[in-house]
């Protein structure tokens, strides 16, 4: 009648000579052999702290060597490091006119004719330099509107 101690809470328990001699039986339980088994660690999400597990491949492939606990957490993280100078697809600042106007509290409505579907809206710099982004400069027209002003000269 072997007793064996369980490797995980040390309490002895009756293991059958059959599954000590197939090497089983290290665990008195389902729930100590679960931990046992487990070869991750935890770690904090570097965006809101959350501790949350990995696993050893998890570990291995972190590029940045962060973890986080979603892909919002990710996304938040990511935005703060790749945006702005650091994108590798940064052209200066030519293009954030758009983003000025829509901070600006400014409405989306076509100053021209007075369309609002936001999907044909497109910003006018009002004396055509793309470089100069004052919120004065600016202003929202719909593609017609904006052909119009550029191609046959229309005043806004």
């Amino acid at each position: 009648m072997p007793i064996v101690i369980c490797k995980n809470c040390k309490k002895e328990f009756y293991a059958k000579p059959s599954h000590l001699a197939r090497g089983w039986s290290k665990c008195c339980s389902v729930e100590c052999r679960t931990v046992i088994q487990k070869k991750g660690k935890f770690e904090h999400c570097e965006v809101c702290g959350k501790e949350i597990w990995k696993m050893p491949k998890e570990l291995k492939n972190s590029k940045s060597g962060k973890f986080f606990c979603n892909k919002s957490c990710q996304s938040k993280w990511r935005n703060t490091i790749y945006s702005g100078p650091k994108h590798k697809l940064w052209k200066g600042g030519l293009n954030v006119y758009r983003d000025i106007l829509k901070k600006s509290g400014q409405k989306q409505i076509c100053a021209k004719c007075g369309i609002q579907d936001k999907r044909i809206l497109l910003v006018h710099h009002k004396d055509v330099n793309r470089k100069n982004n004052d919120i004065e400069n600016l202003v929202w027209l719909c593609w017609n509107c904006h052909h119009l002003v550029h191609i046959h000269n229309i005043k806004i």
